[in-house]
């Protein structure tokens, strides 16, 4: 099987030796995603709410860009800096996956690149 490497300009450019995302059939495995802007290159000003919908976004932008949508993803893997935010995080995720949510993992880590308050990573199949 071959892989191929998803990239669009809609979502930041991969700032260390790592791909937005890698096609391996019908599977999409989308890089960690820390809510940078991709107009600025700068991780977008607020609390966990605008952080979470960024990250989101620039996954969407990733699927989108692969053909596929947010309703094709399967997993999630969710690293918070502070899992006191667990409830705000979930009311904005929750816009996101409003029907048939994917399963998910969420952890509580020290730290994320750039002063993130999250990173959001996803598999998204296709069909």
């Amino acid at each position: 099987m071959t892989k191929a490497v998803i990239f669009t300009e809609k979502a930041p450019k991969p700032i260390g030796p790592y791909s937005q995302a890698v096609r391996v059939g019908d599977m999409v495995f989308v890089s960690g995603q820390i809510p940078i802007d991709p107009a600025t290159g700068k991780l977008v000003e607020g609390g966990i709410r605008e952080q979470t919908r960024r990250a989101l976004e620039n996954i969407k932008a990733i699927l989108e860009s692969a053909g596929l949508s947010l309703s094709n993803v399967t997993w999630v893997f969710v690293a918070l800096k502070d899992l006191s935010k667990f409830s705000e995080f979930n009311e904005v995720y929750s816009e996101y996956f409003r029907e048939s949510p994917p399963a998910r993992i969420t952890v509580e880590v020290s730290n994320l690149p750039g002063g993130a308050l999250i990173e959001i990573s996803v598999i998204a199949v296709k069909g």
